[in-house]
């Protein structure tokens, strides 16, 4: 019933919680996919041997901003590898970050530019990772060519309601938990990409990413739970599961006026027509 567009699959930053566990309970929830990103080549590895072993699970390929300064061309060669297997359906996490800064800006922009060529020479999705850079992810994006002509043409359309006739053009980039403004999330979209809302979605106070979701139509939005971080109302403050998509779809559904039913069936649909996944 639900795609967790966008997991980690690796708890052991959480005393307590066991890998294993989770991905038990994934398994036996209403959770049909999940997309594991990577971080680093190591996770990126792990989450590749994942999707080798269980039938539900996807992963991306990539180097987080915060990783970045650890990412040179033997890595990137990794990646490009790993990129190659038959369920590495992306490119990712990349992106900029500069709230924490782990990685300097210079390298963080550099690995970015990197992993967007990348993705361009294999034809692969990206999943974009944006925090307090919002304005300089665009910018690149747009310098590297993820949303050309070119690289939609490698894509088929998506469909797209009455008056979105231009974001018809699928350039298969994805804005993961998106928590930018209304007005550069209808930017994205026109542009060719689609937004990813997670489990702040669901918090009290944010209006902010709540009239996002409301701006936009249901063709360009999915669920997930970049689990184990951010976890849902009324989770909030435990290590996040995949299991929980469910809480983010709800909120997706009650600002969309629309049935829980519909709102996993769309996004869940959105998220196998970008990660070319068949039912």
């Amino acid at each position: 019933m639900f795609f967790d567009s966008h997991a980690h699959l690796d708890y052991e930053a959480f005393p307590g919680t066991d890998t294993e566990d989770i991905i038990k309970e994934t398994e036996e929830s209403e959770v049909d996919y999940v997309l594991e990103a990577g971080t680093d080549l190591a996770t990126s590895k792990a989450a590749s041997d994942h999707a080798k072993k269980y039938d539900w699970c996807y992963a991306a390929a990539g180097y987080h901003p915060h990783e970045a300064k650890d990412m040179g061309e033997p890595e990137l060669a990794m990646i490009r590898m790993l990129a190659g297997e038959k369920k590495v359906r992306a490119i990712g996490e990349i992106g900029l970050d500069f709230y924490y800064d782990r990685s300097d800006r210079d390298i963080q922009r550099e690995c970015f530019r990197k992993q967007i060529r990348l993705a361009n020479a294999l034809k692969k999705p990206v999943v974009i990772h944006s925090r307090d850079a919002d304005q300089e992810v665009m910018d690149i994006l747009k310098e590297e060519g993820a949303f050309s002509e070119e690289r939609k043409s490698w894509f088929h359309e998506r469909p797209v309601p009455e008056g979105w006739e231009k974001a018809a053009g699928d350039a298969r980039v994805m804005l993961h938990c998106y928590s930018g403004s209304s007005e550069m999330g209808r930017q994205y979209v026109k542009l060719g990409a689609s937004l990813s809302f997670a489990g702040p979605l669901t918090y009290r106070n944010n209006r902010k990413t709540a009239d996002v979701v409301r701006s936009i139509p249901m063709e360009f939005i999915m669920a997930e739970t970049d689990s184990p971080y951010l976890a849902p109302e009324p989770f909030r403050g435990r290590p996040n599961r995949p299991s929980y998509v469910r809480f983010t779809v709800m909120r997706i559904a009650a600002l969309k006026e629309t049935d829980l039913k519909e709102a996993a069936k769309i996004t869940s649909d959105n998220a196998k027509r970008f990660f070319a996944i068949e039912s």
